[in-house]
């Protein structure tokens, strides 16, 4: 008979339930979270029939974790159930709502015994590729809370110290994450600060920045904007906010270190990778964005058994919504974030470049397609592309994945 094992984790316990094929409970306990609870668990499984044959799928709420981890070395399958779909599943049985870390335990564990087709096991990636995950998406978050410093630093500057944004503007927004911006900041916080500067100390302050070239004329230049005549705030309320810059300004140094510390990482390690060569191969794919891709796909190559299935999980391929006479076409919501986000990157990079995949974007365009639809379409054909040469072994071949067909674009209300 089938045993079924659910746990009901937490930061310092983790309550576990074992039921059998009629959902009747096995054996129940309380472990805790460290190598004696994982040996306790081993034992309880164990004693329920779990063999390296016949091991016991094990239900849990998260994908991660030091127990997670554990329990997949061991090559069980793992299924991470997502909280809402828990919640949904504990109302079957209990119209008060009652809630208990045993009776938790006990519903994740009928969740796969019931529904175990309808829910996705964790993958059998490789470590390599599990490691990259980890430098790809903690260097995305980076980049994320580079943006958001950058926007808060902005913000302010409009405030007291508006001559400074429009000194290193130029033709586009100002970009504060870049070092010889952070550098002329760091020295002259205030409009009183920039007042003191001279040529020679905003010239020393580029070099330490990194700047190469041009940079006595581009210091001539930051001397001249700064000094330029600009509204200020009175004297004490400009000095504690130019205090309150340099602390934003230290945690957009850090985002800018952390981001691109970690950028360097997830490149080395997805070099390493075997299926680096036929990531890179696509058009608007490099080192950075391709690591992000894998870390999402994975390299276990049953995870996905159709194209569909990874553009659904990529959010790329359309919903259909169909009631009667009515049928909606919508983008879909539900996605992976983290992928969907590598994939506007992606889908950009290859659109503004020379080739088939710019082509295929302005005939979109042409069609009537936005601008955000016709970069989604050509993400999802991409995507399906990809997943078709990681299954093949074979890299990106644009004269095939080009060819002389012609989409269909779809009508507006599916854009």
């Amino acid at each position: 008979m089938r045993r079924y094992c659910g746990i009901d984790w937490a930061e310092g316990h983790h309550d576990i339930a074992i039921i059998d094929d009629d959902g009747k409970l096995v054996s129940k306990r309380r472990i805790a979270d460290d190598p004696t609870g994982l040996a306790d668990l081993t034992v309880l499984l164990g004693e329920a029939g779990d063999s390296a044959e016949d091991p016991i799928p094990v239900a849990i709420e998260t994908p991660r974790g030091l127990m997670v981890a554990a329990l997949r070395a061991t090559g069980r399958p793992v299924y991470s159930i997502n909280p809402m779909a828990v919640a949904r599943y504990r109302e079957r049985h209990s119209m008060t709502r009652a809630k208990s870390d045993h009776v938790d335990a006990m519903t994740l564990a009928n969740i796969i015994r019931v529904d175990s087709e309808y829910h996705r096991r964790l993958p059998a990636d490789t470590e390599l590729v599990r490691s990259i995950a980890v430098l790809a998406r903690a260097q995305q978050d980076a980049v994320w809370r580079r943006t958001k410093a950058g926007n808060e630093l902005r913000s302010l500057l409009r405030e007291y110290y508006p001559g400074f944004l429009a000194t290193f503007a130029g033709k586009s927004a100002t970009n504060l994450a870049r070092p010889e911006t952070r550098a002329i900041l760091a020295l002259a916080p205030t409009p009183a600060h920039a007042l003191k500067l001279t040529k020679t100390r905003v010239a020393a302050a580029l070099r330490r920045a990194g700047r190469q070239r041009g940079i006595e004329a581009l210091a001539a230049e930051i001397i001249e904007g700064l000094h330029a005549p600009q509204l200020r705030q009175p004297s004490l309320i400009e000095k504690a906010m130019g205090r309150q810059a340099l602390a934003l300004l230290a945690t957009l140094d850090a985002a800018c270190t952390g981001a691109d510390d970690l950028e360097q990482a997830a490149a080395e390690e997805f070099r390493k990778h075997p299926d680096y060569a036929i990531v890179t191969s696509f058009p608007g794919l490099a080192d950075l964005t391709g690591a992000r891709v894998l870390a999402e796909i994975g390299d276990d190559r049953t995870r996905f058994a159709t194209d569909r299935a990874l553009k659904a999980y990529a959010g790329s391929a359309p919903v259909t919504r169909a009631s009667g006479k009515s049928i909606s076409i919508t983008h879909r919501r539900i996605k992976n974030d983290r992928l969907a986000a590598a994939g506007w990157i992606w889908a950009f990079a290859a659109a503004v470049n020379q080739g088939p995949a710019r082509e295929h974007y302005q005939r979109r365009r042409a069609a009537g397609s936005r601008h955000t639809a016709a970069l989604r379409h050509l993400f999802n054909k991409m995507l399906g592309q990809l997943h078709h040469c990681l299954q093949s072994g074979q890299k990106f071949d644009p004269s095939k994945a080009f060819g002389p067909t012609h989409d269909t674009p779809p009508t507006r209300s599916a854009a």
